[in-house]
């Protein structure tokens, strides 16, 4: 970059656009967001920035992989604002969402194990065609009816209704889902975040590509994980160089 310094350390925004594959629009953009601190100005209006500039694109750049454009965009700002601990807030907020999630998935692992260890291989007796009702699903889990009742409520299952009876009836992924959230309730678990537990099963397809999906899942977490070090990096190094700390 300091090969694009202009007379007295200014850089142009081609200087800061270029080194990053954007646009001086995009640069334009971000200044105008709060993401950089404003620009100087030249006699003739044009923008000029430093290596304050640099230093805070740097940082906006790599907060985006591990908090999301919108996060990051807040941080930056906050911290442009003189707000700092805002900034921290923000991202002690996206620490404890990438934690909720790693506890999402060991969730989810440790209720699969429970499900496929085999203490319940037999089939779920049904009481009509096509699926089970209320009642003999509630006693095979050990639970009460109003319980399974409570659960559709707060979306864990999803049971049709008989055309003719307008009796619950449970199909293979209605049983599959109560069988996952009575795991998970075993495990204090509430019931909003079961539901949005299930939703990743349902969003797999099933238990097996959910199972095999797992993986991915850890990778996901571990690079987001490594995105939010190399993040903080880059936007102490910013922190450092602004004025108060010079």
């Amino acid at each position: 970059m300091g090969q694009n310094l202009q007379s007295g350390g200014r850089l142009r925004p081609i200087d800061l656009a270029r080194g990053h594959g954007l646009s001086t629009q995009a640069i334009r953009n971000y200044e105008e967001a709060g993401i950089l601190p404003a620009a100087g100005r030249t006699p003739h209006g044009y923008r000029t920035y430093t290596a304050l500039h640099a230093a805070a694109l740097r940082a906006f750049l790599a907060l985006v992989p591990g908090h999301g454009h919108r996060t990051a965009t807040s941080i930056m700002r906050a911290v442009n604002q003189g707000a700092v601990d805002e900034a921290f807030r923000l991202i002690d907020e996206s620490h404890a969402g990438l934690l909720d999630d790693r506890q999402t998935l060991q969730a989810v692992e440790s209720a699969l194990r429970d499900l496929t260890a085999g203490a319940e291989t037999a089939p779920a007796a049904t009481s009509g065609p096509g699926g089970t009702f209320v009642g003999p699903l509630a006693r095979r889990l050990g639970i009460r009816p109003a319980t399974l009742r409570k659960w559709e409520q707060a979306g864990l299952v999803s049971p049709r209704r008989d055309p003719r009876t307008g009796y619950r009836v449970y199909d293979e992924a209605d049983v599959r889902d109560a069988r996952l959230a009575r795991q998970l309730r075993r495990g204090g678990y509430p019931l909003e975040r079961i539901a949005r537990l299930i939703a990743h099963v349902r969003a797999a397809g099933g238990l097996e590509p959910l199972a095999a999906a797992l993986s991915d899942w850890h990778g996901r977490l571990s690079a987001r994980g490594r995105a939010m070090l190399a993040g903080a990096a880059e936007l102490e190094a910013f922190l450092r160089e602004l004025p108060e700390n010079a």
